[in-house]
């Protein structure tokens, strides 16, 4: 994949392809991303079935931040997907360089542990985005367009798998970096940020089945 060939760029049933291909780029991160971004335009939909309805009225400051958190998540997931696809890219050229002498596999050493780090980044940037979309997820679960409840379940399940999935890719890089203090601190970030993600998303289970409004958020 080049920097230009753009994940964004491929209909549905190109980019499954891709996927399904024995090419190991797009892969799990990229598919993370995505998934991440129809999270982020089912919050958006969400948002604008409830935007100017008179029986959400009061909740209208809700509505246009999740609509501005939608549209912002679906476009930087996209991006993150490419970022993903060509991070790996770059780990798969570290490896295949030569090491038949000390000096190669020194330089192969370092150009691996460069990859790996931006390897790890980029899902965690995906998992970060995540965060955000679950914070307005569940602020518009109870305050938003009750026939849409079902869609913002769906939201609040595939930007939590989507973030577990990206983590997963943080976690497996994370030992190549070669920087204990690095992969420790970023661990504990990732671990945190998962936690918060599994509470919002069953807030949002609970609340969508539940089926009612609740008050509005305080000013």
């Amino acid at each position: 994949m080049t920097t230009s060939d753009s994940l964004a760029g491929l209909t549905l049933s190109q980019f499954s392809d891709r996927l399904a291909s024995a090419e190991p780029v797009p892969g799990g991160g990229s598919a993370s991303a995505i998934a991440g971004s129809f999270a982020a335009s089912l919050l958006a939909m969400v948002a604008r079935l409830s935007v100017d309805r008179p029986k959400y009225a009061g909740y209208q400051q809700t509505h246009a931040r999740a609509l501005a958190t939608g549209e912002r998540g679906r476009a930087v997931l996209l991006e993150l997907a490419d970022a993903d696809a060509r991070a790996y890219g770059g780990f798969a050229a570290a490896r295949k360089l030569p090491r038949e002498t000390a000096d190669e596999q020194s330089v192969r050493d370092g150009r691996t542990r460069i990859a790996a780090r931006a390897a790890s980044e980029v899902p965690l940037s995906v998992v970060d985005e995540c965060a955000r979309l679950l914070d307005d997820i569940t602020a518009m679960a109870g305050r938003s367009n009750l026939n849409a409840a079902s869609d913002l379940e769906v939201a609040a399940r595939l930007a939590a798998a989507a973030a577990r999935g990206a983590a997963a890719n943080v976690l497996i890089n994370l030992p190549m970096v070669g920087d204990e203090g690095y992969a420790a601190t970023t661990t504990e970030t990732l671990q945190g940020m998962l936690e918060a993600i599994e509470r919002n998303a069953a807030t949002v289970a609970e609340i969508c089945g539940g089926g009612a409004l609740r008050e509005p958020e305080p000013e």
